[in-house]
């Protein structure tokens, strides 16, 4: 009776490890992440101004550790903002709905040195989103039985 435990809690213990090395295996097989997120209930001010969107932009993109390649930003009449950092390891991007309130985010970025979530949070505050709907994943999931890097070092 006492075996048959023991092998249970091995069993348990293997099946635990397999999933630990899997999630390992994901993030070692990653080529980026890709956060997209919803902010609602922004300040309609702040988000119809595309010098103050492309500075809070670029801060975030700063604190993040990315980058910067080049900034495309674009005031729509009568309202919105829409704009693009790309940078070295991907892209950072929103589009702005002042009349909502509302703001649709997207930041990609490649290689695990890049901090997504100081980028995020900073756009939160800054924006003065009060509710908020973030979706993150992995990109370039390829199971090559190599570490997969970002930036190859030969092709």
């Amino acid at each position: 009776m006492i075996d048959k435990y023991k092998i249970r809690i091995s069993q348990s213990k293997s099946k635990i490890a397999k999933k630990r090395e899997a999630l390992d295996q994901d993030k070692m097989n990653a080529l980026g992440k890709h956060v997209i997120a919803e902010l609602y209930n922004c300040d309609p001010e702040i988000i119809n101004n595309q010098e103050i969107v492309e500075d809070i932009m670029l801060e975030a993109v700063e604190l993040s550790g990315a980058t910067i390649v080049k900034p495309v930003f674009h005031k729509f009449s009568p309202h919105g903002v829409s704009g693009m950092v790309v940078v070295s390891e991907s892209h950072f991007a929103i589009h702005t709905w002042p009349e909502y309130g509302y703001c649709a985010v997207d930041i990609f970025t490649c290689g695990d040195s890049i901090d997504n979530q100081k980028a995020f949070d900073h756009l939160k505050t800054r924006l003065k989103s009060q509710n908020i709907s973030v979706v993150e994943m992995k990109r370039g999931l390829l199971d090559l039985g190599v570490e997969v890097r970002h930036k190859p070092l030969e092709v």
